[in-house]
């Protein structure tokens, strides 16, 4: 399997180099990357849980698909590549915000990510590759925020800080789903 690189970048954005994933998340840097959260005309959020062998957040249930964009590659380009790829599905997607974080991982890893956040819409549920994911379901925010205080640990640290920080931008765009 060839080397994946992630795009480094400063606070604005700006790219300022390209570095191997791993290299990234082992040293720490931030680099660009997306999160997509996909709504059904019922308000519900597409969830992903982790496939068993992922090197590091396996079996944790975490947002629609994230990844990060390949050198040279738009957001929009790189969500719609890996929602085929993740979970064998089209939507129709649209870039909503974006967001600074850093997070410690497993195998000591951390996540510094500048953030990018795609809104998608369909009803279609998704042909999962089973490579990237084991499992994926349909749920309300209301039932998600309830699973957070019961169970915060069976989701990523990523997906949790995305909740905490962008709640009120989520649920408005389940709302305008319906």
């Amino acid at each position: 399997m060839p080397d994946e690189y992630v795009v480094l970048v400063d606070e604005q954005d700006q790219a300022i180099g390209q570095l191997e994933k791993m290299e990234a998340h082992r040293l720490g840097l931030l680099h660009r990357a997306f999160s997509v959260l996909i709504f059904n005309t019922k308000g519900e959020l597409l969830l992903q849980q982790r496939a068993a062998h992922k090197y590091h957040s396996p079996q944790l249930w975490t947002n629609s698909c994230c990844s990060h964009p390949k050198p040279g590659e738009t957001i929009t380009a790189a969500a719609t590549r890996r929602l085929q790829e993740e979970m064998g599905m089209e939507a129709s997607l649209q870039p909503a915000f974006h967001f600074i974080y850093e997070a410690k991982l497993d195998q000591g890893l951390t996540e510094h990510e500048l953030d990018h956040v795609v809104f998608g819409y369909t009803n279609q549920d998704p042909q999962i590759n089973p490579e990237e994911v084991a499992a994926f379901r349909w749920i309300s925010i209301a039932q998600l925020l309830q699973e957070l205080q019961t169970n915060r640990a069976s989701f990523t640290v990523w997906f949790q800080i995305l909740l905490d920080q962008h709640l009120e931008k989520i649920t408005k765009a389940a709302d305008e789903s319906m």
